[in-house]
């Protein structure tokens, strides 16, 4: 047979509560009690306000996240469409040197064609953001003209563009070719 010794439960650790027994119950009403409910109060709100406080910052986050997402496939939408007009600036300037070639009469029919054309494809193109560099008559900038050839001339201000030898183009405000150009300059006998 067991001993009675054997069937009763051993003390779990001498001077430690466990729930249920009288001591554990005696400390959480202490607890309980200690804190009175302004203080209760104080404290819920001061840990509402944190929480809110949480909330607003992850929300400014998410909305700057959503507006840098929104201009960054802004910026990949324009480089795509970049990509495309310079791959299409020599099929322009092409139409351009075809228009130039053939003046003659009997081609008039054909050139009346070939120039709606190219009016649609350029006005395409500036419907996209594509401009035309103005360089004749202007003076030199090298961030958007490209000296190709200097000619001492009279007749033009030193530093003025006085030929286009290719055209320049601009893509929403960023040069996608610079002009090829002459430029002027003064005279040997002007200078002295």
């Amino acid at each position: 047979m067991m001993a009675k010794k054997d069937m009763e439960p051993e003390d779990p650790k001498p001077g430690v509560a466990t729930a249920g027994t009288p001591a554990a119950d005696a400390d959480s009403s202490a607890t309980a009690e200690d804190v009175s409910p302004a203080e209760q109060v104080k404290k819920l709100l001061a840990e509402k306000q944190d929480l809110m406080n949480t909330l607003v910052r992850r929300q400014a986050d998410f909305e700057n996240y959503r507006k840098r997402v929104e201009k960054e496939r802004h910026q990949e939408r324009h480089r795509g469409v970049e990509a495309l007009i310079e791959n299409l600036l020599p099929v322009l300037d092409a139409f351009e040197r075809a228009l130039a070639a053939h003046d003659d009469s009997a081609y008039a029919e054909y050139r009346k064609g070939f120039e709606l054309i190219y009016r649609q494809l350029r006005d395409a193109l500036a419907k996209q953001g594509l401009e035309r560099i103005e360089a004749v008559g202007k003076e030199f900038n090298p961030h958007v003209h490209h000296a190709i050839e200097r000619v001492e001339t009279t007749e033009h201000a030193d530093g003025i563009v006085i030929g286009e030898l290719q055209p320049g183009y601009v893509f929403h405000g960023r040069v996608l070719r610079p002009a090829m150009v002459r430029v002027a300059t003064a005279s040997a006998s002007e200078a002295n």
